[in-house]
């Protein structure tokens, strides 16, 4: 099966995680896609392929002869999709990309506007893999997924092509900041490992946000309307204001770069109570701890101003900046790079405006950085892929692990 066929088959499963959620993986359905996965590679050749208890999927392809004492080298991919768009009944389709706008679904008048994605325009004579615009596409990480079995799958074809131990694995909750939790770095048994769930072809990145999630409940004061002056306390009202205190230019839609953020993702208020959920991003440590004191005072703010106890705020850090933790091992970008140009792939090094589950695994003594897998748009019904970019990061991972061979 080619990677594209792969991928077209992945997104066929719901796989959204939940952060409110307290089971693990956070929804069964990502068990679903585990067991699926594991009997691929099992079809493979994988023989130890295997879900835990954890519904993480590991596997191990043996070294070819000469290279049994190399260093281990490991892929991995996430299983899950975001939960902020709608992974269900996810119906792609592939067009010959010749410029301009996309109809994505002409009943309901869903266009992909080139004017709103400049980007688009580098993908003209590509074939695009798009959605029908009520769903998001799942290249976030399925795509990665499709790349990683590949590449396997190639190598396993080609016993020729020299490579060391590799080990692979699948990790669900990603999305919510969950997927490194119960990793099993002794079933897993790599010296470095890349994750593959990056953005745009030639990108390589070690260095991505420190991040942390604040959850804020509000607790208002319902009478009825016509009695309430200087009584009720709106928490519909005390939510909106809360967020008109935090810095407006600095959101998603307003930063790039190295430039961090607050987010808010989540917003459900009635009169009674109002529950907030933001995300905090920021590239600095420094500036990370500032944000977070900032979410304390506008808290702080809203009690003074409506009482003792109105906001009850829970600040939970995700994973932080892995720079310091591969900046020892530079030697995985150099060769990310070097195969990259040996492909006729621009390299291009920048920073993750987000998080990998290699972020937590580096601190935790797996150096992972990041590599792309050509998907633009995550997390939204204007999600694609250009085909052609996921059959040359198949290419990639093998050449990669080929020039690594010692």
């Amino acid at each position: 099966m080619n990677v594209i066929d792969r991928f077209l088959h992945y997104v066929s499963f719901s796989t959204a995680s939940d952060e409110r959620s307290e089971a693990v993986p956070s929804t069964k359905n990502q068990l679903v896609l585990a067991h699926a996965l594991c009997e691929e590679l099992k079809e493979l050749g994988i023989g130890d392929a295997v879900v835990d208890e954890f519904g993480r999927v590991y596997g191990h392809l043996s070294a070819t002869p000469g290279h049994e004492n190399d260093k281990t080298y490991g892929l991995i991919a996430h299983m899950d999709t975001s939960p902020d768009a709608s992974g269900e009944n996810v119906k792609p389709r592939q067009i010959a990309y010749a410029g301009g706008d996309i109809v994505l679904n002409e009943a309901e008048h869903i266009v992909m506007r080139a004017a709103d994605f400049p980007i688009l325009a580098r993908y003209t004579g590509k074939s695009l893999i798009v959605t029908d615009g009520t769903t998001l596409l799942g290249a976030d990480d399925k795509a990665g997924v499709a790349e990683i079995m590949t590449a396997v799958e190639h190598l396993i074809a080609h016993p020729e092509l020299p490579h060391g131990p590799i080990s692979i694995a699948f990790t669900p909750d990603e999305e919510i900041g969950n997927g490194a939790d119960h990793f099993d770095h002794p079933r897993f048994h790599a010296d470095y490992a890349f994750t593959v769930d990056g953005g745009t072809l030639g990108e390589v990145e070690y260095e991505n946000f420190n991040a942390a999630n604040a959850g804020v409940k509000i607790h208002g004061r319902n009478i009825h309307p016509g009695s309430a002056k200087n009584i009720m306390k709106n928490a519909v009202l005390l939510a909106a204001e809360f967020i008109s205190l935090l810095p407006p230019a600095e959101t998603p839609a307003h930063t790039e770069g190295y430039e961090g953020f607050y987010h808010v993702n989540y917003c459900q208020a009635v009169e009674e109570n109002a529950y907030v959920n933001l995300i905090i991003r920021d590239h600095d440590r420094a500036k990370f701890e500032d944000r977070k004191a900032v979410m304390q005072k506008v808290c702080a703010e809203i009690d003074r101003r409506y009482g003792a106890g109105t906001v009850e705020l829970t600040l939970r850090d995700s994973y932080y900046n892995m720079k310091e933790k591969i900046e020892p091992c530079m030697f995985l970008i150099e060769n990310a790079k070097q195969a990259m140009e040996q492909l006729g792939i621009e390299p291009k090094v920048v920073p993750i405006r987000g998080g990998t589950d290699g972020a937590r695994l580096s601190f935790e003594g797996l150096p992972c950085p990041n590599l792309c897998t050509g998907g633009e748009n995550f997390h939204g019904r204007f999600e694609y892929i250009p085909a052609e970019d996921m059959e040359r990061i198949t290419q990639l991972l093998a050449v990669m692990l080929w020039n690594l061979a010692e």
